[in-house]
């Protein structure tokens, strides 16, 4: 019981005394909070979101009933064939033209829509015609996919890379290899390119296991897919080596890792439709490099798209992924 204690003893005093863990412990969860409450602070949640080509004041008019109806927002856009676009993709569970005819758009596969359907049935009967949504009506795994794997391949870059660079530097291996011709640049570009070639090889085993199951929708080149990945895996990795970088201690790189984890899991749009939400959560979404992967990648898989409209999300994925990497070069700290 004595050697039980002591050791029990020791291991506490040394968190208590690594002042990095210990502050990122107890600031992550208060961080954490704030932010999902900042999120989703504002009362009850809507449930449904539709969308209307019209106004919300001819909407009143027209359907006043419809217009009350609780836990409904009503989005307004200007260009019918976008919002249907919106419906097809689950990003819009209902689109309402209030011209002549009045119609609405539904996606069959979405059970936010059926639901959605019936409201408006209910609210407003014999007022529109019904339309399913035009294209391909996107399966939500179709939609979910992208940021499943997003995220799976955030996770692994992060913690991969992060977890080994602070280990070499705990355990002294870093100390004995600074005295090596090798410096920090190719030894960091090394690190990168040995994770990206797992992550991808991992990434692709999985995707070609799960697409002869499922049966993933695919409209655009699967080479422009595996680039995307590629460029956001890179970034991923430069992330993770420049918080390595100068960290010492497992436990403080775990609590940076998880600060820049968790907002970006949030705010990708993996889990949920950003449509609606506050323009500074659409804005800090913009931010994040899994975001624009994430988008990337339904972009190709559910709208065809091809090189040259995904170019935004390649172009922020490749600088950020190189600006990273040059930076936790120039702070490598090696011992």
């Amino acid at each position: 019981m004595k050697k039980f204690l002591a050791v029990l003893h020791a291991r506490n005093m040394e968190f208590l005394r690594d002042r990095s863990a210990l502050g990122w412990n107890l600031a992550f969860p208060f961080l954490l909070v704030f932010g999902l409450w900042f999120m989703f602070s504002g009362g009850a949640r809507d449930v449904y979101k539709i969308g209307i080509i019209g106004g919300k004041a001819e909407l009143q008019q027209i359907s006043p009933t419809l217009a009350a109806t609780r836990y409904v927002e009503f989005i307004e856009y200007n260009d019918v064939n976008a919002l249907v676009n919106k419906v097809s993709h689950h990003q819009i569970d209902l689109a309402l033209d209030l011209g002549t005819p009045r119609r609405y758009w539904v996606n069959n596969n979405s059970a936010n829509g059926y639901l959605a359907e019936r409201i408006l049935w209910a609210s407003a009967p014999q007022q529109y015609v019904r339309n399913a949504a035009d294209g391909v009506e996107i399966r939500y795994v179709d939609w979910f996919l992208p940021g499943i794997m997003g995220m799976n391949i955030m996770f692994s870059c992060l913690f991969g890379v992060g977890y080994v660079i602070v280990r070499y530097r705990k355990n002294g291996f870093l100390k004995r290899l600074k005295a090596t011709p090798v410096s920090a640049f190719p030894f960091l570009l090394a690190q990168l390119i040995s994770r990206l070639l797992l992550v991808l090889s991992i990434t692709t085993v999985v995707f070609i296991g799960c697409n002869l199951l499922i049966h993933f929708n695919m409209q655009g080149s699967y080479a422009t897919l595996f680039l995307l990945t590629a460029l956001g895996t890179l970034c991923m990795i430069s992330i993770g080596l420049l918080i390595a970088a100068r960290s010492s201690s497992e436990e403080f790189a775990g609590g940076i890792l998880n600060t820049v984890s968790w907002p970006m899991m949030l705010l990708c749009g993996a889990w949920f439709s950003l449509e609606g939400t506050h323009p500074w959560v659409q804005a800090l979404s913009n931010i994040s490099p899994l975001t624009h992967m994430i988008a990337g990648a339904r972009a190709v898989m559910n709208e065809g798209a091809g090189i040259v409209d995904i170019w935004p999300h390649l172009a922020v994925l490749g600088v950020t992924g190189v600006l990273f990497l040059v930076i936790g070069a120039a702070i490598f700290k090696w011992e």
